[in-house]
Formats: C-alpha cells, structure tokens, sequence
C-alpha cells in the first residue's frame, strides 16, 4: 500500500512538472515574439532615420555651380535671349533703358601742357536692368551669375567723346566681369587706361588751374531708347594716395552733357577734375633762378666805367643765358596766341637785363664825351692862355686918352648868376663830377627800384585773383 501510493505521488509529482514545463514554454515563446516585434520596429526606425538623413544630406550636396550652368542654358540659351534688343524701361514700360554709371579713378598718369591731354586709369561700372534674365536663386543661394563674355547679354553703346587713345588690361586674364542678379539686374565692370584730350587756358600759367573732362555718350541710341543717369549717392571715387608730379587734384563735378544732333538727342556724362598746378616747383626753376640773373646784371653798376672787358661780358652772359632760359620756358608749352603769366615775367626780366647792357653803353658813351669835353677845355684854356700872352707881349707901353676900347679892356669882367635853390637831388649828383658817373649811381637805385615795383603789381594781379577768372 505504501509502495503504491508512492507511486500515486510520482505520478501526480510527474504530471505536476509536465505543466510547469508546458506553462515555461508558452512564457517563452511570447517573450520571444514581443522581443522580435520590438526588434522589427527599433530596425524600421533606424530605416526611416537614415533615409531622412540621406535625404538631408543629399540636399545639403547641391552643386550649385551646376546649377548656375542650368540657369545659364535656361535664360541665355539659343532662342531664348536675344542681345540685339534692348531691356524694357522702367518697371516694364516701353519707355527708354536706365543706365547708371560710376567709375573708381585708380591713378592719373600724367597732365601735359604741350598736347593737352592727360592720362587715367579706371574702374568702368554700369548697371542697368534687363527683366529677360529673372531666374530662380533657389532660396538665396545664387546670389549672382558671373559673365566675363561681354557680347552674350545686351550692351549700351557707350564711348568716350574726348578721347584719344585706350586700351584694356588683359593681364592675367581680362580684366572684365558681368554680374547677373536674381532680379534682372546686369552689372558690367572694367578696368580700362585712356588718354583724354584737355583743352587748357594758360593765361595764368604757371599759376593756373585747369579743368579737364572725362565725357561719356551714347553712340548709336537717342534718349528715346537710352538713358545714361550717375549712380546714387558717391559716383565717382578717387584713389585714396593719389601723387600727381606738378598738380593736385582739388575736387571734381557731375553733370549732365547731352547732345543734340540732325540724329537726334543722345544722353551724355561727365565728370570735371579741377586740378591746381604746384608753384613750387616753378619757382625754384624759374622764377628764382631769373631774380638772381637780373640781379648780377647790376653788378655792373659798381664796376668801374674802364673796365669794358668786364662790364660787356657781364651784360652778355646775363643777356644770352635769360634767352637761353626763356627759350626752354617755351618749348615746354605749346605755341599759343595769347601772352602767359610766365612770358610777362621772363620778358620783363629780359628788359632789365637788355637796360642793364644798354645802361653800360651809354656809360661808356658819356665818359667819351666826357673826355672829349675834358679835351675841347684843355684846349680852349691853352689856346686862351696862349692869345692872352701874345696880346700882353704886343701891348704898347703908351694908352691913348680917348681911346674907348682901351677903357672897356681895362674895366674887369663881371658875371651876374642868378641864385639857385637849394636841391637835395642837385646837390647830391654834384659829389660825381662826370655824367657817366652819374648815370651809374641813378642805375644803381632806378633798376632795383622799377624791379621791385614790377614785382608787387606782378604777384598782387596774378596770385590775388577770383577762382571764376582761372577757370
């Protein structure tokens, strides 16, 4: 009985356990599923996170250079744009095409007198809106298209009417762009030399100021089609260190120049650079250097009137080197019909020099004839000496009475001179007994006197003048 109820027990413990195993393999099983369903649902959103992420990345490797080809081929493509036609108006209209222009002035190279012209180098800027070239900036991302092929967009027709030569800079490469904008807005820059003719008034010179143009006009276009305006607020700009040799850039103006022609009307700039020439220059070349000639020329006031070796070397080394520096004065400006400031200085001084080499000529004139004079009284007083004798050795011993020539013979000869005044000047030249001497000791005063007086007329009328007169 024992024996059979511990078998009873075994198989109630066996069937027991057969459960307990059975309910443990369900649990596993379900944690087993819900395991794998939450691994199949972290791997589908790890999908999801790198597709995003590619696609994010994708986006932020946009070859934008690639699309500025496209936009390119899409707005200047074959039958698309057309070069020949000009941009509408303002906002749209058939009115004419609006042009602003500003320039940077780099360097001015040189002013010159003898073919009034002068030499610039500058930034040539226009911009203009063309409203077929609009194109997509893919939300601020191209900001500007880049052209350095002038002839693929429209064009003003622009030249510069006072020009003589130019040329364009090609070094490293050509030193031209044509930015595109978003909007339909063309700017076109360049870099360019020119040699512009200058018409100058040298009345004044070397104390003048000149005004020379740099003039811009449409060619072909009346102001029907093409307005040329200056940009807004500070057009034109100038190099910061800008060192002209004989000038100085005073200031410089805008305005407008427009032309009318059996063409038409056609629209036009300029701007007008005020230039000041420097003095000093020209007085330590010349002003100063011709002082000093006229003043040796005086020297020989105080030589001695025989020294003529000396004094006519004097007067003809000051006379031909004055023309000598005359002569270089004027092959330095163009031969013009008018008197200047500097050949009413250097003709003056050649004057003084000339009077000084004339003053010694009459100088030597008068100590001959003051010799000569000298000579004539020697002679009279011998020759009077000599009758007297002669008279006084034939005289008879006996006077006749009634005799009346004898009477007035024997009266002593009476001189009445009228009384002078006192005169400082008189009384003063008669220290110098010759009139050569005299016209050396006037000379000595009237030549630096009348030199001076020139100089106070010259610099009052030419450096004291109005600013309207100049130019």
């Amino acid at each position: 009985m024992i024996r059979g109820g511990f078998w009873h027990f075994r198989r109630r413990n066996h069937a027991s356990g057969a459960a307990a195993a059975s309910a443990a393999k369900r649990i596993l099983a379900f944690d087993m599923t819900a395991t794998t369903s939450t691994t199949l649902a972290l791997f589908a959103v790890a999908i999801l996170v790198s597709l995003c992420c590619t696609t994010t990345d994708a986006n932020d490797k946009v070859n934008f250079r690639e699309k500025e080809k496209q936009v390119l081929d899409q707005i200047l493509g074959p039958g698309r744009y057309d070069a020949r036609i000009r941009p509408s108006g303002v906002n749209g209209t058939d009115g004419p095409a609006v042009v602003a222009v500003n320039m940077f002035v780099r360097s001015i190279a040189t002013i010159s007198d003898i073919k009034m012209e002068y030499s610039v180098q500058l930034t040539f800027r226009e911009q203009w809106t063309d409203e077929r070239l609009k194109y997509n900036d893919f939300g601020g991302k191209l900001k500007y298209l880049t052209l350095t092929d002038a002839s693929r967009v429209w064009m003003p027709d622009l030249f510069f009417s006072n020009e003589k030569e130019g040329h364009f800079h090609n070094i490293i490469m050509p030193n031209v762009y044509i930015r595109i904008f978003p909007y339909g807005s063309v700017l076109y820059s360049i870099r360019i030399s020119l040699t512009l003719s200058c018409p100058m008034n040298l009345k004044l010179y070397p104390l003048d100021r000149q005004v020379c143009s740099l003039k811009m006009a449409s060619y072909g276009w009346t102001t029907d089609d093409l307005v040329f305006l200056w940009k807004d607020g500070d057009p034109v700009q100038v190099v910061k260190n800008l060192h002209l040799p004989r000038f100085t850039l005073e200031k410089f103006l805008t305005d407008y120049c427009n032309s009318k022609t059996n063409t038409g009307e056609y629209s036009c700039l300029k701007v007008d650079l005020m230039f000041k020439r420097e003095f000093s220059y020209y007085l330590i070349q010349i002003y100063i250097p011709c002082c000093m000639l006229v003043i040796v020329s005086w020297v020989s006031f105080w030589l001695d009137q025989g020294a003529v070796p000396a004094r006519v070397s004097l007067g003809v080394t000051t006379l031909l080197t004055m023309a000598t520096q005359t002569s270089g004065i004027n092959a330095s400006l163009p031969p013009v019909s008018y008197t200047k400031a500097i050949d009413v200085w250097t003709g003056v001084c050649l004057t003084f020099v000339f009077g000084a080499l004339l003053e010694f000529a009459l100088v030597n004139y008068a100590s001959r004839s003051d010799m000569h004079r000298e000579n004539m009284k020697k002679q009279r007083r011998q020759q009077y000496e000599s009758e007297h004798a002669l008279e006084f050795e034939f005289q008879p011993l006996v006077r006749h009475p009634g005799d009346p020539m004898a009477i007035e013979k024997l009266r002593p000869c009476e001189i009445h001179v009228p009384p002078q005044r006192d005169n400082c000047c008189r009384s003063w030249l008669s220290k110098f007994p010759t009139r050569s001497k005299r016209i050396d000791v006037i000379s000595r005063i009237t030549f630096p006197l009348v030199f001076a007086m020139f100089n106070l007329v010259y610099w009052s009328t030419y450096l004291f003048r109005d600013e309207g007169e100049e130019t």
